[in-house]
């Protein structure tokens, strides 16, 4: 299209008038990718926890029954990041571990999730792929309308039409960007009815959604900024808070309550974050009014063990065992802090004890009780890393450190063409073709011909080129 318009003029501009265009159009393109979250255009530091990510699923669960979603198709993953965010990318939905530390208590984070199922169950992440398609077509078109005013304008010599030429560029891109916010903005709207309909199906209060809304109005006013509504993709906090207002005094279930389980798992989470996030004085800010209660003593007990000072941290978590002793997750962090303590052998059994009270048997768990049995330096322990490892990685095949931790195992146990494979299957999983490719090099000049093992690093050498 831009060669048709461009030689339809009968004065020849010259290859600089095509730069120009393009110029333009990619001036748009990035205009359009500034209304995006700032994930859409880069990489998100992610962060790994089984306490974590199996209290987020018990949160969400319901939510995603609700919405219709299957619940084996949705991953949720945390970011790091310290502000109040989340968002969905394709059957991804990413929370950030600032949204779970000021969140205090769960129904708030469950309105986030509840939130977010709407987008994914609105198939709103394909719309919008279609949304900036045509808004990128406009704009383009609109910038070329504008160079043949600007080209007629110079033959005719008015300096009238090349104005208007100029106009027509410099408005065309904004009244795309503003089509394709208004567009976000209904979207975001619906997602928050979405969210009342899976909050009222399994019962669950709108009083957590309410209250993040009026945290951000709160922020918005205290900003001292004045808001160009058009200009933001998401409806000002007000307008939802009043359509959340609405919505939740319709809801029988408005004054419904978090369970009181549910709720201390969720301070255990947020002392857990507040201790890796900012060590003992952010445990101590956050929970000033309940310094004694269980979260903040786990909170004391991980930042203790963060600073260096391991042995202590181990006595505040036996404590902690002794008055939760099904806790999984305080006896997989005691395995952690065994292992900086160097006594591998009860590493061991911390990591084994946590994996039979986790009901979720997460992959997590399984690969850290590999990784103490390869740590342990003993031979006989090193047929069961393997296995221990090998089946962690069937339930979560991009785990890398399990990759390397199964090489050391297979190279303890002698096997040193199977140590090179995990190496270059754990490469190949994790985008490094070139390690993964002279790995495989590596392990296919040592496996039997025919094997598995050979295949598999045959498959990556060829993948791989």
């Amino acid at each position: 299209m831009a060669t048709q318009f461009l030689s339809g003029g009968k004065a020849k501009r010259g290859p600089g008038w095509l730069r120009r265009s393009v110029a333009t159009a990619t001036a748009v393109a990035l205009s359009l990718a500034l209304a995006l979250p700032a994930h859409s255009q880069g990489r998100v530091a992610v962060v790994r926890d089984a306490e974590i990510e199996t209290l987020l699923k018990d949160y969400a669960n319901p939510i995603f029954n609700a919405a219709g979603l299957k619940t084996s198709r949705v991953q949720i993953v945390l970011v790091n990041d310290p502000s109040f965010n989340a968002f969905v990318d394709g059957q991804r939905m990413f929370i950030n571990t600032g949204a779970l530390a000021d969140s205090t208590v769960p129904n708030e984070i469950i309105g986030v999730i509840a939130h977010e199922a709407g987008h994914l169950a609105g198939g709103h992440q394909q719309r919008l792929r279609e949304q900036i398609a045509t808004a990128q077509t406009l704009s383009i078109v609109g910038s070329l309308l504008g160079i043949g005013a600007l080209a007629a304008g110079s033959i005719s010599g008015s300096d009238t039409g090349a104005q208007a030429g100029g106009a027509l560029i410099t408005a065309t891109p904004t009244l795309a960007q503003r089509n394709l916010l208004s567009y976000r903005r209904s979207e975001e709207m619906n997602a928050d009815q979405a969210a009342a309909r899976y909050l009222n199906a399994t019962g669950q209060s709108m009083q957590g959604m309410l209250t993040t809304f009026q945290r951000f109005s709160r922020s918005l006013s205290l900003s001292g900024v004045q808001v160009d509504p058009y200009q933001i993709s998401h409806p000002l906090p007000r307008e939802r808070i009043a359509l959340l207002e609405e919505l939740a005094r319709k809801s029988k279930h408005f004054d419904a309550r978090d369970p009181a389980a549910l709720n201390e798992r969720h301070q255990l989470m947020r002392a857990k974050i507040a201790a890796y996030t900012g060590g003992a004085q952010a445990v101590a800010r956050m929970f000033s009014d309940d310094r004694g209660s269980l979260a903040a003593r786990y909170g004391e007990a991980i930042a203790t063990d963060l600073s260096g000072n391991s042995a202590a941290s181990l006595q505040k978590l036996d404590a902690l065992i002794r008055e939760q002793p099904n806790n999984a997750y305080f006896h997989e962090f005691r395995g952690e802090v065994l292992l900086k303590l160097r006594r591998s052998d009860e590493a061991i059994k911390a990591f084994g004890q946590a994996l039979k009270l986790d009901r979720s048997k997460s992959p997590l768990i399984r690969a850290r009780l590999g990784f103490a049995l390869v740590a342990s330096g003993q031979p006989g322990n090193m047929n069961r890393a393997i296995e221990e490892l090998r089946v962690a990685l069937q339930a979560e095949p991009d785990n890398f450190n399990a990759y390397r931790h199964l090489s050391q195992a297979y190279g303890q146990a002698g096997d040193i063409a199977n140590a090179e494979l995990a190496m270059a299957e754990g490469n190949f999983r994790a985008g490094n073709r070139r390690e993964a490719r002279a790995f495989a090099a590596r392990a296919l000049q040592k496996l039997p011909k025919g094997s598995p093992g050979s295949i598999r690093a045959n498959d990556i050498l060829t993948i791989g080129n």
